[in-house]
């Protein structure tokens, strides 16, 4: 259905920033902001608050920019294992080095790279020499000693003062990095030690997005913001800390509460005086629901996001990349919210694609498939397999007809391109298939468009399917995914295999 906006950037930016304004004036010298979730490219906050500008948290910073600086930490850990952010396919690290060049593009200076929980990882230790040699400064941190339980170790020159200090100039200093577990807020304490033992009085934050603590526990939002983290077992909870405090009900979860007591005596212990906070609630500085304009809209984009979020996970469990109980906690809050997989309005026609597939025996390897998505006028259009082309190929192709008012039946690339690609792919690469994955098609699109004035209008409204809706009725091979995600759809799966082969290409 066509994309009805439920929040409002600019009134968010504003209260946001009036927000952070007033914790900068607690604090004398400095404030280390922790950034949580994403910095750029918020897309689970941009699907589950529609309107959201994925980069909004980016102009914040930009507005900031002559009085903050960024520290990027990344745990050494998820560079040995190759760590990968779903949303682009590339490693932690790249993903780093990602986001310094966009920082850089948007003005905003990155004043060092911290390294945690460095133990000479050989990997990480590649990394940390690439870093240096672009001139960009590293600084590596071991495992803080007495961490958690032992708070005078923690802070002390063996604890907190064992780690690298990082020099920065001005009074905000913001500090992100990818994914959870980076050791960011490790990183605001440490320096918080260093800055008191230097004289000097700063003080942390933390800007938070998720879970909106002034909105109910189980609202729709919150509850995908559960099903993003369910493989980190992270769950949602009324900050009682807070509720004693003040009276008042606020939503946290489960991490950020358990720490709570000692993250409280470890800045105490290095200010020498009584926290500032008094709950989770109150370190965080969220303003997330007063941008919100149509809490309806936004209640059904959640629920859509809980779709997605289903149907990924069904698909990492398939391919043994999570645990069952994971999966299971995701079917678990499907039940408590009423939703069917038939909620996502692409999920039928999907499945009646290869239905009909199946019917005129079009597979290859006998193995039927379809996909189907939703453009933005909300009319439906649906592909199917066949043994010159992938599903996601027939449906990109048929899409871009639709959008181009070009007639179903005209064929978009030549006889001559494909019967070329096929002997490449069988003849001279010696490849066991010739049917044509979406990467691939794309190319051959773009070729048939010199030539091809239908194919020309059809690859410029390309451009058009970003933000759309796909679900496939098999997990995508390696060249679909990746033309899918550069096309910026918003793609499920069902958790089954396009093919009998264990090894896809």
């Amino acid at each position: 259905m066509p994309l009805v906006k439920g929040f409002d950037n600019e009134l968010y930016l504003q209260q946001q920033l009036e927000a952070i304004s007033q914790r900068v004036t607690f604090f004398k010298h400095k404030l280390y902001l922790e950034f949580g979730g994403k910095l750029l490219f918020d897309y689970h906050a941009s699907r589950v608050l529609p309107g959201f500008d994925p980069n909004v948290k980016m102009r914040l910073l930009q507005k900031l920019k002559d009085n903050a600086e960024v520290i990027l930490c990344i745990f050494a850990g998820d560079i040995e294992r190759k760590k990968v952010r779903a949303d682009f396919g590339i490693t932690y690290d790249s993903d780093a080095l990602k986001l310094i060049d966009d920082l850089g593009d948007w003005g905003v200076s990155v004043a060092a790279v911290v390294i945690t929980r460095y133990e000479q990882q050989s990997a990480a230790k590649v990394f940390k020499s690439k870093l240096e040699r672009r001139g960009i400064k590293v600084c590596t941190h071991q495992f803080t000693k007495g961490y958690p339980t032992d708070v005078d170790t923690i802070v002390s020159p063996q604890g907190y003062g064992a780690s690298h200090y990082v020099e920065t100039t001005k009074p905000i200093v913001v500090v992100t990095g990818p994914g959870p577990g980076s050791g960011k807020l490790a990183t605001c304490l440490s320096q918080l030690y260093h800055d008191h033992q230097r004289g000097l009085q700063s003080g942390y934050a933390k800007f938070e997005t998720f879970p909106i603590w002034n909105l109910p526990l189980k609202h729709e939002v919150n509850v995908a913001y559960e099903c993003a983290t369910a493989d980190l077992k992270d769950f949602n909870l009324i900050d009682h800390f807070h509720l004693e405090a003040y009276n008042t009900r606020a939503i946290s979860y489960n991490r950020d509460a358990d720490a709570f007591p000692v993250l409280k005596r470890i800045i105490e212990k290095i200010t020498n005086k009584d926290s500032f906070y008094k709950s989770p609630t109150d370190m965080g500085v969220n303003r997330a629901a007063f941008g919100i304009t149509d809490d309806k809209a936004v209640r059904q984009a959640a629920r859509q996001e809980v779709l997605r979020r289903y149907f990924r996970s069904a698909c990492e469990y398939a391919m043994g990349l999570i645990e069952k109980d994971t999966l299971q906690r995701i079917e678990l809050i499907l039940r408590e919210l009423n939703i069917t997989q038939e909620e996502r309005v692409v999920v039928v026609p999907a499945r009646k694609a290869a239905h009909e597939g199946q019917k005129k025996g079009k597979g290859n390897e006998g193995i039927f498939c379809g996909a189907a998505i939703e453009l933005a006028d909300g009319s439906i259009v649906t592909g199917c397999n066949s043994p010159m082309m992938h599903a996601a190929s027939s449906l990109i192709l048929n899409a871009t007809k639709k959008l181009a008012n070009i007639p179903e039946e005209m064929h978009l690339l030549p006889p001559n391109i494909t019967q070329s690609l096929a002997h490449l792919k069988t003849d001279i690469l010696e490849g066991k298939k010739v049917s044509l994955d979406l990467d691939e098609t794309l190319i051959a699109l773009a070729i048939s468009a010199i030539a091809n004035p239908a194919a020309e209008i059809a690859l410029n409204k390309i451009k058009e399917l970003r933000n759309c809706e796909v679900h496939m009725t098999h997990i995508p091979t390696p060249g679909d995914e990746a033309g899918l995600r550069k096309l910026g759809v918003n793609l499920t799966s069902d958790p089954d295999f396009s093919t009998k082969s264990l090894f896809v290409t």
